[in-house]
Parts: C-alpha cells; sequence; structure tokens
C-alpha cells in the first residue's frame, strides 16, 4: 500500500509527539507491504505551525497525497475533506480539557476544529486505552472506529547500562507548561530535602521552576537525558493530564523508579511498577516520592520487566492494521 504519513511534528521539538513520528517512521520505513511517502511543509517557528494549521493541512496535504492509498496524519491536525482515506493520531485531548494551560492559537484550533477533524476521519488511532476513551467521550466518535497503537521508546538508547548523571536527585522531564505541575513537585521535594533536577524546554504559561533545591537543565538530547534518567533517584512525573506518557516508559527502560499520576494514561503504562499519586496534592506527590525511595531495587526489576511489553515494532503493526482498515 502507498501511505503517506504527516512528519511535520519533526520541526517543532523533540517532545512527545516527535518522539511518536520517529518510532513509527523508523519501523514503517522496513515494512516491505509499506511504500512510505514523508509529508511536510515549512520550517520550524510558531508563525510556520499556524500557516500549516490553517493551509497546508486542510488544503494542500490532501492534494499532494490524492495519489496515495492512504493519509496518516500523526497529530490531531488534518484535513476535514480528502480524496482517500485519512487516519489520525490522537496523543490525548488535554487542549479540550484543560483549555486554559495551552497557548492562545492551540486553544482556538481545538475550540473551532479538532472535534470536526475527528469525526472526518475514517479512522483514529489512539496512543492508549485510555486516550480512546477520552476521543468517545469528548468528540463522540464511535468505539468501532478507534485503534489502539501504544507509543514506545528507543530501547538503543533507554537502557539502564551507560553513563549515569552524578549527584542525589529527583528527576522531572517535560517541556515547562502548566500541564507537567511543575510547580507542586518543586514544592514537594523542598519539603523532602532533596535536589530537583529538569529536563525540558522552555515552554508557555509563565511557569515557574524556581528555588535553591531545583537545576533546570533545559532541553536534553537523548544520550544526556538517558544519563540523567540513570542516575536519579527516581523520575517524579505527577502531570496533569497526558496521553501516554513517554518519560515513564523511558525511565523504566533506563531502571529507574517511576513516580506518576493516579487514574491516568501513565497509571496503564506502568502498570504495578511505579508509585501513583495524586497529583493535585503536594503531600501525595512528596508521600509518593518517599515510597518510591525505599522500593527502588523493587521498581527497577518491575519496572524493566513492565517496559518490555512496549516496543515500536508493536506499534507499526498495529498502524499498519489501522491503515488496512481505512483502505477496505
Amino acid at each position: 500500500m502507498k501511505a503517506g504519513i504527516d512528519v511535520a511534528p519533526l520541526l517543532l521539538d523533540n517532545a512527545g509527539t516527535a518522539r511518536y513520528v520517529r518510532g513509527v517512521v523508523g519501523e514503517l520505513r522496513s515494512r516491505p507491504e509499506v511504500e512510505l511517502h514523508e509529508l511536510t511543509w515549512g520550517r520550524g517557528g510558531r508563525l510556520t505551525a499556524a500557516v500549516r494549521d490553517v493551509a497546508w493541512y486542510p488544503f494542500a496535504l490532501p492534494l499532494g497525497a490524492r495519489r496515495l492509498d492512504v493519509l496518516h496524519c500523526t497529530t490531531f491536525r488534518a484535513p476535514l475533506r480528502a480524496p482517500l482515506p485519512v487516519v489520525v493520531t490522537v496523543h490525548d485531548l488535554a487542549a479540550v480539557r484543560f483549555p486554559e494551560l495551552f497557548t492562545a492559537w492551540t486553544r482556538l484550533y481545538s475550540r473551532t476544529l479538532l472535534k470536526t477533524v475527528l469525526r472526518s476521519a475514517t479512522r483514529i488511532l489512539a496512543v492508549s486505552e485510555f486516550t480512546k476513551r477520552d476521543v468517545v467521550e469528548v468528540a463522540g466518535v464511535p468505539e468501532e472506529r478507534i485503534d489502539v497503537a501504544y507509543n514506545a521508546a528507543d530501547a538503543s538508547v533507554f537502557t539502564p547500562d551507560g553513563p549515569s548523571a552524578p549527584g542525589e536527585y529527583v528527576l522531572a522531564v517535560g517541556t515547562l507548561e502548566p500541564r507537567k505541575n511543575l510547580p507542586r513537585l518543586v514544592e514537594a521535594t523542598a519539603a523532602l530535602g532533596l535536589e530537583l533536577r529538569i529536563a525540558g524546554a522552555a515552554g508557555w504559561g509563565g511557569v515557574a521552576v524556581e528555588g535553591a533545591h531545583v537545576r533546570w537543565l533545559g532541553r536534553t538530547n537523548d544520550d544526556e537525558l538517558a544519563a540523567q534518567l540513570r542516575g536519579a533517584r527516581c523520575l517524579a512525573y505527577p502531570s496533569l493530564w497526558e496521553g501516554f506518557g513517554i518519560p515513564v516508559l523511558e525511565a523504566m527502560l533506563c531502571g529507574t523508579a517511576v513516580v506518576t499520576s493516579a487514574d491516568s494514561a501513565m497509571a496503564e503504562v506502568a502498570g504495578d511498577a511505579a508509585e501513583l499519586v495524586d497529583p493535585h496534592d503536594v503531600g501525595s506527590i512528596a508521600a509518593g516520592i518517599e515510597r518510591a525511595l525505599s522500593r527502588a531495587a523493587e521498581l527497577r526489576a518491575a519496572g524493566l520487566e513492565r517496559a518490555r511489553r512496549f516496543t515500536w515494532a508493536a506499534t507499526a503493526d498495529a498502524v499498519v492494521d489501522c491503515y488496512r482498515k481505512a483502505i477496505a
């Protein structure tokens, strides 16, 4: 089959969506049953991204893909109409659930187009059962049109073997934006007297990561992030809302104990291999970190075992199966 895939997210950053695109594309390139066409336009930058949203996705992208068998849009940016079947990956619907946590442009796009895009798609790929339920509830897409293709991580980089960053610290990973819940984590680690390191690019929303015990690492490459994960006493990832939570999986692959949010996609990913906390309660976050430190060896073994279930090969299998359903 001739499949076009949107790789524009690679222009923006190295966060979860870009990781997904790299992982899926890397696998699909080796699949003999798929003739893959990588589609993008423009460069990085918010202005160019806005132009992609209003011109390339709705008009130029479907026109350029018209001779293919299926078009895969790797975020909820996608055409409303297209001359071929369209598959849309949904990472999360946080922009609809919590519009106040996002930039003005994302709020506007989500309010005006997101639900319509999802309802117009031939099929939806959700990155977790948690996200699948959200698409049904929020966008009203019938469950039978949604497939689950879990995320994965680069197991050649995120491994327990390799350099470890020195120090005694708790690590947080994520763009500095309101959804990541960093102020509560700063408060929780301060109460415990623990150093907090934060690996992530500057974002939006005026998120403050200040404190004598806080060290902001900025944007790290994957090798640097893996070293920070190996050296950390635990990963603390009490995000308010995620569709999957790739940092949880990357930490488990490195043999790092994990603290993350209960009643979330991260709980689905981690299973029993993490300490689960109430992300709205500083005391719960602090207590979860204390428990994780006391159970570090146990969580390390459980996390390594759990992480083996998630591979990009399995993700690509689910993606190709979704393509076939869309074409049929």
